[in-house]
């Protein structure tokens, strides 16, 4: 597990797992977090245990759908429930946004002073579908700030050397088959002409649409989790496997 590096607020904590640490067996070694992945149940329990100590807050676990909709994440919905959302914000100190992810994007997002945090799971789906902008807009609606004050960290996700990606992408994005942008998607040279295929920059994409949105403090998103088989888990590179999360809290003290 490692803390991001972000312009966060001290009163801000945060922490990202890789997949060193746990219990769980291969293919899920070590420490999985998913609990619908195959794995051993008490295996996962274990490892998020271990995650929970680590952040020291209570986590508000998600069902994620690649879609846009926030959750507030508070104590009460922690201790009962699982609800479907792909991020969640919280005021309410002690108590952690969590998304998972084994390629897709987690977004981090702290107000001035640590007055709400946020987290997002963007995939491309509900990045293009405006996941990380319906976050941020919470979380500044919650602390009265405006984009601008918000810090932001990206995580580790399919890098843009291996999120090979169709014209679907491409559209979702606004960009054009005939004419794409070289800094966020780039001709793949393993496609042929019958079916052709781009790379597509995930992290860079995610940076668009938080600028655009007002965000200017912007950091991470250099973690390829397909290249770095030794920290993170990938769905792209294995098929079977583990999920990372990523947690971003208020301190209690």
């Amino acid at each position: 597990m490692f803390r991001p590096q972000w312009q966060a607020a001290p009163q801000v904590g945060a922490l990202m797992s890789t997949r060193a640490g746990g219990v769980s067996g291969a293919p899920w070694d070590s420490l999985n977090l998913g609990v619908a992945v195959g794995d051993d149940p008490a295996a996962v329990a274990e490892n998020r245990r271990r995650f929970v100590a680590g952040i020291g807050a209570q986590p508000l676990w998600l069902l994620q759908v690649h879609g846009q909709r926030v959750v507030k994440a508070t104590a009460a919905l922690a201790a009962t429930g699982v609800p479907q959302a792909d991020a969640a914000w919280t005021d309410e100190p002690g108590v952690a946004c969590v998304v998972q992810v084994a390629d897709c994007l987690p977004v981090l997002l702290a107000a001035p002073e640590g007055r709400a945090v946020a987290a997002a799971h963007a995939g491309w789906r509900g990045l293009a579908g405006g996941v990380v902008e319906a976050a941020l807009s919470a979380l500044c609606e919650a602390a009265g700030c405006a984009p601008q004050e918000v810090a932001v960290w990206l995580g580790p996700c399919i890098g843009p050397r291996r999120f090979e990606v169709g014209a679907d992408v491409l559209q979702a994005f606004g960009q054009s088959p005939q004419r794409s942008d070289p800094l966020r998607f780039v001709a793949s040279p393993a496609a042929g002409d019958a079916s052709p295929r781009w790379l597509a920059n995930l992290p860079q994409l995610a940076r668009d649409r938080l600028q655009r949105a007002g965000v200017q403090r912007i950091s991470g998103g250099g973690w390829c989790t397909v290249e770095d088989r030794a920290r993170f888990f990938s769905y792209r590179r294995d098929g079977v496997t583990g999920r990372l999360a990523a947690a971003v809290w208020i301190r209690s003290s």
